[in-house]
């Protein structure tokens, strides 16, 4: 049974990168452009505001680019930054714990994010179309060999 599962572990990692950064997106979407019930309830945030705007604009594009699998670790990693800089000076400061501190979504999304700078991208990702290119550019080119110190 667990071969089967060792089997599918690339396209798992492919399904939860893609989820989560759909979902990291939806928040930036929600944040600058007022859809999916705005932000905090409404509306959008104000252009330049720091650090709202900014953590708009990274969830927007972090987002998109971790559910495509296009620059993922790097995505993933500036992603995760952002959501522990959220904890830690927004959160925390309320009460210890996430239950407490309604920060439960900028911890779980910064571990995730975490992870998948350490995973990498999984299967079905753009990265996957890159390096595969790469790779068969490589291997296709004739292989040369080492000129002999000995001739005949």
């Amino acid at each position: 049974m667990f071969i089967r599962l060792d089997k599918a572990q690339p396209y798992a990692l492919g399904l939860f990168r893609a989820v989560i950064g759909f979902l990291f997106a939806c928040h930036g979407a929600a944040s600058l452009f007022g859809v999916l019930g705005g932000a905090m309830g409404g509306g959008t945030v104000p252009a330049g505001t720091w650090p709202g705007w900014y953590a708009a604009v990274i969830q927007l594009v972090g987002g998109t680019l971790v559910a495509l699998g296009l620059g993922t670790r790097l995505a993933a990693f500036i992603a995760s930054g952002s959501m522990a800089y959220a904890y830690f000076k927004v959160h925390q400061p309320e009460s210890l714990f996430p239950l407490q501190n309604g920060g439960e979504a900028s911890a779980l999304f910064c571990w995730a994010f975490l992870l998948l700078v350490f995973t990498g991208p999984g299967a079905l990702a753009v990265d996957r179309l890159f390096s595969s290119r790469a790779r068969s550019t490589h291997e296709g080119e004739p292989r040369r060999e080492k000129a002999s110190a000995v001739s005949v």
